[in-house]
């Protein structure tokens, strides 16, 4: 019970904030004069009552700092606990079908994936619109303050390298500055209203406005739209999109030191030097490509192109055109880049560009080595002392995702669904990118045609690639509970 205890408390303040979100959506609703209002209503009540359970069950005089063990447990079951409850909205207004797409819906809008099983969205309620693209506003805030000021002190994949230099490795989990938690969400509200304002001077409406600007900034992907952003013509809602994209996935540790009075940091990060050159080179690349291949003016070729690339690699998952259209190279295109992610402390899933940099040093490392077996190689990594546990956290983190995306695709082959679907659903949802590959979850299509098995799965996969894999597996671990 001591182990379990704060966390249940912590769930309950959480779930608290939840219910209130409920109630901001009920009102908008009655203003709009929707018929989801009564149903967000109804839900809130649901939240609050549970909440309210949890947290007398649970309040302490003193709320204890949290162990590492604790944190550990806290961090699965609060995203598990938040998706949960997030799914009522959606089951008491009949948005969706079934419990299993109530649930598949919400997991996807908080872990910030995008994957949908909701049609029709230019005639749905816009109250739940709303909910929806606030989800994965609050799902990007969250990771992103669970990377910055959790993540590195639980040695997830080589984190540690990402800590901040306000944090003291001593202190306890929960003793982190509250100014840095501040500058957190005052930072990502400025990116997100620099979006709205943005997306509204190119030419979406003001709502449109307001929703993309969320799941653009958390690098999410919902829309208002059944086409996505493909709905607007205007050539800077895509650019708008690629500018904004690309915010989301830097680190927000170096947003921080730019506000801090260090600019310079925004153009010496290791990671930003890597991952802006290399999202352009692929977004040139694919928009030749295209642009022989389609005769499309090379201007159009490369906006497309370039916005597809960056929505991918950045796991966003927002789409301005069909480009399962594209051909054999560029569904292969995709499918590589869908693992690469964006920065470590962004809002970004997959393996992320730093890993990538730390493998290669080690690879480099590796073969010098068999050329010159008596050199000694000192591996470092944006002036900073690669350690044997970065390498060793690194390369198990790498051996675990690669491990998961085999067991997903043969359980979701299992369910019935073609290899190419199954494969790329399985690295969508661990790498939380959303449209997979294919006419049935591609660009184009929706997760609703598959069955509820594959959903429940996929549901799995994506909590698991949003928490960095080994924060939940390490749940498993008999020693773990009899500490």
């Amino acid at each position: 019970m001591k182990l379990v205890q704060p966390v249940i408390y912590v769930l309950s303040v959480q779930l608290f904030g939840l219910a209130v979100l409920m109630l901001l959506c009920a009102v908008f609703g009655f203003f709009h004069a929707g018929p989801a209002a009564e149903g967000f209503v109804i839900s809130s009540a649901m939240t609050l009552f549970v909440s309210g359970t949890l947290y007398f069950a649970t309040r302490q005089p003193q709320v204890p700092p949290l162990s590492r063990r604790q944190a550990f447990l806290l961090t699965t079951v609060s995203w598990i606990g938040i998706c949960v409850f997030a799914a009522i909205p959606f089951i008491v207004t009949n948005s969706v079908a079934t419990v299993t797409d109530a649930v598949f819906e919400a997991v996807s809008g908080i872990t910030t994936t995008g994957s949908t099983v909701m049609t029709d969205l230019d005639s749905a309620d816009r109250a739940i619109l709303l909910w929806r693209s606030g989800l994965q506003w609050i799902g990007g805030l969250g990771i992103v303050i669970m990377a910055i000021m959790l993540l590195p002190f639980l040695r997830v994949g080589g984190m540690q390298l990402f800590h901040t230099e306000r944090i003291d490795r001593s202190e306890r989990i929960v003793a982190r500055p509250i100014q840095l938690a501040r500058s957190i969400v005052g930072i990502y509200l400025v990116l997100t209203v620099a979006c709205m304002v943005a997306y509204d001077m190119a030419g979406m409406d003001a709502f449109d406005a307001v929703n993309h600007a969320m799941t653009t900034v958390s690098t999410a992907g919902y829309s208002t739209r059944d086409a996505s952003i493909g709905y607007y013509p205007q050539p800077a809602v895509l650019w708008v999109g690629i500018v904004f994209m690309i915010a989301g996935a830097l680190p927000f540790a170096v947003y921080i030191a730019a506000v801090q009075g260090r600019p310079a940091a925004l153009f010496t990060d290791p990671q930003i030097r890597l991952f802006v050159p290399a999202l352009l080179a692929w977004g040139l690349v694919l928009g030749i490509w295209l642009s022989v291949t389609s005769d499309l003016p090379f201007e159009v070729a490369f906006r497309h192109a370039l916005f597809s690339v960056t929505s991918i690699i950045t796991t966003t998952g927002l789409v301005s055109t069909d480009y399962s259209a594209w051909g054999p190279f560029a569904a292969g295109v995709f499918l590589v880049i869908m693992f690469v992610g964006g920065c470590a402390g962004s809002t970004t899933g997959a393996v992320k560009i730093y890993r990538w940099q730390v493998l290669l040093i080690i690879l480099r490392s590796f073969l010098g080595r068999m050329v010159m077996p008596s050199r000694i190689y000192s591996l470092s990594y944006g002036g900073r002392h690669v350690t044997e546990e970065v390498v060793v956290s690194v390369l198990a983190f790498l051996a675990v995702f690669a491990g998961s995306l085999a067991v997903f695709t043969l359980l979701l082959a299992a369910t019935g669904l073609d290899l190419v679907t199954a494969l790329s659903a399985a690295g969508s949802a661990i790498s939380n990118v959303g449209p997979g590959l294919g006419t049935t979850i591609g660009p184009a299509g929706t997760f609703a045609s598959l069955p509820d098995s594959a959903k429940w799965l996929l549901c799995a996969a994506m909590l698991l690639g949003r928490l960095e894999v080994f924060t939940v597996l390490v749940l498993f671990l008999p020693g773990f509970w009899r500490q």
